[in-house]
């Protein structure tokens, strides 16, 4: 009968709910009595789920394996640290005993139907035989042990292990047999045995090698191969990853003695029938990891049926009908990494070992009915409910440092009383609120005045008639506002778009309007059915609680927004004003004072009158101080502008009363049109006030002005110097050529100077040379 999947669900009756997050710690998921509470009640801590089916059903660190007995009454387990096997009773549902190693464990297997007798493989290279009375006896093989394996009918222990060989113990003889060699059709050997599995049908003996991507069945009676399994490679591995090998990593024969699951090392299960080398069906967990283990769900099924298959990793439980591998009966995830899944036989309930403390139970009411020592969890299925998903802590609450140190709870870091996690710590939440109000005691005014704030504005909002697209505004009303003109915008412009295409296609020949407009119906909706920040419901809380505010006085929105900032006749400070504001605190408590710059300057031996001091100040390298010397000359200059009282718009004297060149209030223009007008000589007055574009270009030929001409054919310079014959004058006093008649010179001036100067400084140290007369 066909399994369903419409209303699957899975409940969690020990450890963390299944889909909680697995980056909770594990004293925050787990209940524990305290040591101190003897002859009270047991104080507990947070516990992940209300509801703990067997009591003490963990491990110190992690477990390993778990399996129940045959007759329905134990559950074994083995875990670590220290490595240990604990068995719990489930008639009293609670532990019975736990039993300590030397070695942690790999698998183990139940000889009888109770508890009283199990094999332990060790990861020593041990054998271990325990009884009821506890460890019975130790014996070891050569290579590491990787699954172990009984076959009833002969009392052989098959033991495989690293390499090619399957090593058999004899339980009734009390010795080891001649173990199985395994070979391949290949020159490559054999890294090693994986899985074992022996059919309960017929007793056939399955071997999952590992890198060869086989499975050899071989005869326990005359103890050689019989068959060869090969999975479909290209069905498994990609094209892009030719070079990855294939590994057997678990197997389970169904009791009819024809159907075999095969789990892999590329997180495939695969379901073959034994009389076929082609799979019938294969399930991908989707994780891409190693399958743990595969198992058939069989027997006392109310709705499922029979057939159902049960494959794991480390990350997923998916249970599956053969029939449609693709669909999913149940998926689940638990909190931590899985090691290895138990499906107690004809129920609903599975049992997981993980890497956590607590061990992972769960109850799936249309897998099967609830087992015989837990029959009440069919009548408390709608209690658990609430533990399917979980969401907030009851007992603690997660502070970082910094909000601890507001508190004043940074003491106690490193005490009980805070248990760090990730970038912060979890804090008793009583002690967190007792905290809250001492260091902030107007909090609950704080509450009560946002409380009627947002009652008053509830109010107001119904009194105010809201557009139609805003409605649900309640805060940040400029940015919707701001959104839908966006839209509205953007809009008109693909509508005009839209026509100018449209007008385009009519005008064009050999082109139909309408197949035009059906090229624009294809094209994706208006940008107003777009999702954006109104209607996208991750952003729904934006306009909705007041903690999204945007404060439209702060100076970084003034910066972003200038032109918003503006219109509400706010102007936010400048990056420079910024800066010198907190150069004036800096400055404010003695750095950067005048006297320890001019100390420090006395220290260095630097000159003060040096060209560009005031230019070499670099506030980069000095953060927090000011350029004392650039102050002192601004402060000066301004003093003495000040005094002098300099007058920038000139009066002149000569001009008339009526003239309006005269008046010192007069514009630029009124005295430039006075003095626009022409002259005697029909010339524009050149003393007028205002610019003149004058150009000058010097030339070899000495032509004097006018006024510098003299009498007797001689010229003269401006302060009445005569000009030498064959010299010419340009520029400021600068002479060109060679006068005809010789200067009268004497010797110092002709030949230069052959001694020192007398009474006076000397402007070198070198030795002047003597010249030969």
């Amino acid at each position: 009968m066909a399994a369903d999947t419409s209303n699957v669900k899975v409940y969690t009756v020990n450890g963390p709910s299944a889909g909680s997050s697995s980056s909770l710690p594990d004293w925050l998921t787990r209940k524990r009595t305290s040591a101190k509470a003897k002859g009270k009640r047991a104080a507990r801590e947070h516990v992940e789920s209300t509801i703990e089916l067997i009591q003490g059903f963990e491990f110190p660190e992690a477990s390993n394996r778990i399996k129940t007995t045959r007759d329905g009454h134990h559950a074994i387990a083995t875990g670590t640290y220290k490595p240990q096997v604990r068995v719990w009773d489930l008639d009293q549902l609670s532990l019975k005993f736990e039993r300590h190693s030397d070695a942690e464990n790999v698998d183990f297997i139940i000889l009888s139907d109770d508890w009283t007798k199990s094999i332990h493989l060790q990861n020593d290279r041990t054998v271990e035989l325990h009884t009821q009375g506890g460890f019975h006896y130790r014996t070891r093989i050569p290579r590491f042990g990787r699954a172990i394996e009984y076959h009833f009918p002969s009392c052989d222990a098959y033991v495989s292990a690293a390499g090619n060989e399957v090593y058999r113990l004899n339980l009734d003889l009390g010795r080891f047999m001649n173990p199985l060699v395994l070979t391949s059709e290949s020159d490559d050997d054999i890294l090693g045995v994986n899985a074992i599995d022996v059919n309960p049908a017929h007793q056939l003996l399955a071997f999952g090698i590992d890198g060869s991507g086989t499975v050899q069945f071989w005869d326990p009676r005359s103890r050689s191969r019989v068959g060869l399994l090969r999975v479909p490679y290209n069905r498994l591995v990609p094209t892009n990853d030719a070079g990855t090998t294939i590994s057997i990593t678990a197997i389970s024969s169904r009791s009819d003695g024809l159907s075999y699951a095969v789990g892999t090392s590329t997180g495939h299960t695969l379901l073959y029938d034994i009389r076929s080398t082609r799979p019938s069906a294969i399930k991908d967990q989707g994780y891409g990891l190693p399958v743990k283990n595969v198992s058939w769900i069989e027997g006392g099924s109310k709705m499922a049926g029979d057939g159902l298959i049960l494959s794991a990793d480390k990350k997923v439980i998916k249970i599956w009908d053969r029939n449609s591998p693709a669909a999913n009966f149940a998926s689940i995830t638990p909190a931590n990494d899985l090691n290895h899944v138990h499906h107690v036989p004809g129920s609903g309930l599975l049992m997981t070992a993980n890497e956590g403390i607590q061990m992972g139970t769960f109850y799936i009411p249309q897998l099967g009915p609830a087992p015989r020592w837990a029959s009440f969890l069919e009548n408390i299925t709608e209690e658990m409910e609430d533990q399917t998903v979980r969401t907030v802590y009851e007992d603690y609450k997660f502070v970082e440092r910094k909000e601890l140190k507001t508190l004043g709870l940074d003491h106690l870091v490193g005490t009980p009383a805070l248990k760090p996690y990730m970038h912060g710590y979890f804090v008793s939440l009583k002690l967190y609120e007792t905290a809250r109000l001492i260091a902030n005691p107007f909090a609950y005014d704080e509450h009560r005045e946002k409380m009627v704030r947002e009652k008053m504005d509830k109010m107001a909002e119904t009194r105010i008639r809201a557009k139609k697209d805003s409605a649900g505004v309640k805060v940040n009303k400029m940015l919707a506002e701001k959104i839908l003109r966006d839209q509205e915008r953007e809009k008109k412009r693909q509508e005009r778009r839209k026509s100018r295409k449209a007008a385009k296609a009519a005008t064009e020949d050999g082109m139909d309007v309408d197949g035009a407009e059906s090229d624009e119906d294809d094209r994706p909706a208006d940008s107003a059915e777009q999702p954006t920040l109104l209607n996208d419901p991750r952003f729904a809380q934006i306009f909705e609680d007041a903690a999204f505010q945007v404060d439209e006085d702060t100076r970084e929105y003034a910066l972003m927004n200038p032109s918003a900032a503006a219109q509400k006749g706010r102007r936010g400070k400048t990056a420079v004003e910024e800066e010198e504001e907190e150069s004036d605190k800096s400055s404010s408590d003695g750095l950067g004072s005048s006297s320890e710059s001019e100390e420090d300057e006395a220290d260095d031996g630097s000159d003060s009158s040096d060209a560009g001091e005031l230019n070499k100040f670099d506030p980069r390298s000095r953060p927090g101080q000011r350029n004392q010397r650039a102050q002192d000359a601004y402060d000066r200059n301004k003093q003495r502008n000040r005094l002098a009282n300099v007058k920038l718009v000139p009066v002149r004297a000569n001009a008339g009363a009526s003239d309006p060149r005269a008046d010192k209030n007069a514009t630029f223009g009124n005295r430039r049109s006075a003095g626009s007008r022409p002259n005697a000589r029909g010339r524009p007055d050149a003393s007028v006030d205002g610019g003149m574009e004058l150009s000058w270009t010097p030339s070899g030929e000495a032509v004097p002005d006018d006024d510098m001409l003299v009498a007797g054919g001689g010229s003269k310079g401006r302060k009445g110097k005569e000009r030498r014959k064959g010299v010419e004058v340009f520029g400021m006093g600068m002479e060109r050529g060679v006068p005809e008649e010789p200067l009268d010179m004497d010797d110092n001036q002709r030949k230069g100077r052959t001694t020192r100067r007398k009474g006076v400084r000397s402007g070198s140290k070198n030795v002047f040379r003597r010249l030969d007369t």
